[in-house]
Parts: structure tokens; C-alpha cells; sequence
């Protein structure tokens, strides 16, 4: 299959590449040499790829700074997504369209309804999870007016080798590293209560494969483990794993503001679907997380852990 990836790139990109490519598929990618939200550029970008799929990854990813850049934001999660759909129209209206959302669409969630299944209720609380729902309607819309094969993915927490040190459990693996480093026996940490789903990097690009080839256009599908774990589970495990003696100590200037409690999501219709599940333990994620990374400089503090 001829695929292109869109924020072939970024941390979920270069692994879903890795992953098409050793499944046989030919990949071609755009990153940042495109500028999504240039709708003659992603046209022309996606007219010479002549793509059979279209994995839509590119977007404004960091849900803390999208308070403050609403809308730049919602321009490249948004506007970027009609861009590339109006593409897809025009050039390769017979390709498969994965539009890659996000769990952050549900907002808060009250206990009963968890794990959150793709019928609950949209209730946005981010500019970012706005930016989210807005770009997952368009996708459907383009499948409903213009029978575009659209089909959207919900993650939820993804992590593993090679993320950005801004994100919760790099962000953690990298000031346990440098404490080891150090002798400091104190870790800067944020809030700890909130539990999430987490789910392997390298999982949700094989189920991102399976749902091109067997999703039904016009669906929403969660890419989940089903379990969710407190952050203050995951650096406990992290200070396991890593042999430290170090203490976390709470620091407020990492504390969100808005921090939803818990998300977790059901991801049944994934599964029937596609026969799609997770390969990685949480424990061998940790261990590789912290295999790749690095101690050498203190880790980005704009997005509270």
C-alpha cells in the first residue's frame, strides 16, 4: 500500500513510518517542509504523493499551551485537518483517510461511565480537545457529503522510546536520571493523583495500520489498554526500575491548572474490528523509556507532571 503520513517526523510519526514500511508498505511523509496549515501547499504535497491511505498525524499536540495559543491551535488541528481532507477530495478521493483525534475530546468523566466508551458524551474542556472535535467533525462530515473514506482514531495516553522529555513519563524519566547522576535525593514532580490510560507507542501505530486496512469509514475508534494507572504509580516505577533512592516532591509551578482525574478507555470496537492488542507491558515501556533517555539536560517544565 502507498501511504502518506502527515507529522511523519514527530515522536508517533517516525514509529508509524518504521512500522508501514516494515509491514511493506511504501511511505512517503511530510513534516515540517509542509506547513499544514497551507491548504495549496498540502494540496500539492498530497497530489504528488497519490497516496492509496492517508494517516493524518500532523498536528499541535501540547494540550498545556494550547491555553495559551488557542488559536494557533485550532489552525493546525483544525484548519490543518479540512486542508488535508479537501486534499484527499480532490486528488485521491478513492484513499483511506485516518484522522488521529484524541481521548482529550471526552473531558471529564465521572467513575460509572469509565472506562469511556466511544458513545460518551464530547465535553471538551481544552482548547486543544476543542481543536480535537472540531477536526473530528470535518472527517465526518467529509464522509457524509462527499463519501470520503474517513475513519478516526481516539488515542489515549501513548508513550515510549523517543518522546519528548515535555510529556509526563519522559519528563520523569529524565529527573530521575539526573538525580542518579547527581546524587540528588529529590525529584520536582506535579500533580500525582490523575490516573491514565497508557498505551504503548509502538501498539497504537500497529492498530493505526490495522484500522486503514479493516476500520469502517465514517467510525471513531479508541486506541486504548482498558487500564488506568496513577502518575504517581508510573514514577514509582520509574525510581524502581532506574535502582534510585530519591524522594518526589510537589512542585507548583508544575501543577495544571485544569488536570482531569481519570481516563481510561474501552477499546472493544477496536478490537472486534481488527483483532488488534497491545504487545508491551507497561513495565517494558518503562524500561525502554528510560533506556533512551537521556540525563544530559533538564527536561522542558511546560507540561506539569
Amino acid at each position: 500500500m502507498r501511504a502518506l503520513v502527515t507529522g511523519g517526523g514527530g515522536f508517533v510519526g517516525q514509529w508509524l513510518v518504521r512500522h508501514l514500511r516494515s509491514s511493506g508498505d511504501e511511505v512517503l511523509l511530510i513534516d515540517r517542509e509542509v506547513d499544514i496549515t497551507d491548504g495549496l501547499a498540502v494540496r500539492d504535497a498530497v497530489s504528488s504523493a497519490a497516496p492509496e491511505a492517508i494517516y493524518h498525524l500532523a498536528a499541535f499536540t501540547h494540550v498545556g499551551r494550547s491555553w495559551s495559543m488557542p488559536k494557533e491551535t485550532l489552525e493546525v488541528n483544525a484548519f490543518g485537518t479540512l486542508h488535508v481532507l479537501e486534499a484527499a477530495r480532490q486528488s485521491s478521493p478513492q484513499a483511506r483517510v485516518l484522522l488521529i483525534s484524541s481521548s482529550e475530546v471526552y473531558g471529564k468523566a465521572e467513575g460509572e461511565d469509565l472506562p469511556l466508551s466511544e458513545g460518551a458524551p464530547l465535553k471538551p474542556v481544552t482548547p486543544y480537545a476543542a481543536s480535537k472535535v472540531a477536526a473530528e467533525f470535518l472527517g465526518l462530515q467529509a464522509y457524509l457529503g462527499h463519501g470520503l473514506a474517513v475513519v478516526r482514531a481516539r488515542p489515549f495516553n501513548h508513550v515510549g522510546p523517543g518522546q519528548q522529555q515535555s510529556f509526563a513519563v519522559p519528563g520523569l524519566a529524565a529527573r530521575i536520571k539526573a538525580a542518579l547522576d547527581s546524587g540528588a535525593r529529590t525529584i520536582p514532580v506535579g500533580n500525582l493523583e490523575p490516573r491514565r490510560d497508557f498505551t504503548d507507542v509502538r501498539d497504537v501505530v500497529a492498530a493505526y495500520r490495522l484500522l486503514v486496512l479493516h476500520g469502517e469509514p465514517g467510525e471513531v475508534y479508541n486506541v486504548s489498554s482498558g487500564v488506568d494507572v496513577s502518575i504517581a504509580e508510573i514514577a514509582s516505577a520509574l525510581v524502581r526500575l532506574a535502582g534510585a533512592q530519591v524522594e518526589l516532591v510537589v512542585d507548583p509551578d508544575l501543577v495544571r491548572a485544569v488536570d482531569l482525574p481519570v481516563i481510561s478507555g474501552d477499546s472493544t470496537r477496536l478490537r472486534l474490528a481488527t483483532g488488534w492488542r497491545p504487545v508491551y507491558s507497561l513495565e517494558d515501556t518503562l524500561k525502554d523509556v528510560l533506556a533512551s533517555t537521556s540525563s544530559g539536560s533538564e527536561p522542558a517544565r511546560e507540561r506539569p507532571v
